[in-house]
């Protein structure tokens, strides 16, 4: 997958960011990554709603195999409808941004909780 393709995808969300990052592409918005492409593929930052709705479009978790074991991260593929309908990837890329920010760390690196 190409940048032009990438911009064309998200022309309705509005511009982004590409960055590379362990052979693939990550993808940014506001500062945050809330997508990434690797082998082609797209994927979005999703929580367990957005998942679930992903899933119900035919998405699939974005896996990998390390030292024997299936790792599954939080991203899920764009599906395959919303890759040839702008308005439907940009409220998707609207919902994954809004993940990513939900579960960004704030400054100094650990996530805000209680002090002990």
């Amino acid at each position: 997958m190409e940048r032009a393709d990438i911009e064309e995808i998200f022309s309705a969300f509005g511009p982004v960011a590409l960055r590379r990052m362990f052979g693939g592409l990550g993808i940014y918005a506001d500062g945050v990554m809330f997508a990434l492409v690797v082998d082609g593929e797209l994927y979005l930052k999703a929580d367990a709603a957005l998942a679930q709705a992903l899933e119900a479009a035919g998405s699939t978790p974005f896996a990998y195999d390390r030292q024997g074991r299936r790792v599954v991260l939080g991203y899920w593929s764009m599906p395959s409808a919303a890759l040839e309908d702008a308005d439907t990837a940009a409220e998707l890329a609207r919902r994954a941004l809004a993940v990513a920010q939900a579960r960004r760390l704030p400054a100094g690196g650990r996530r805000a909780g209680p002090r002990g």
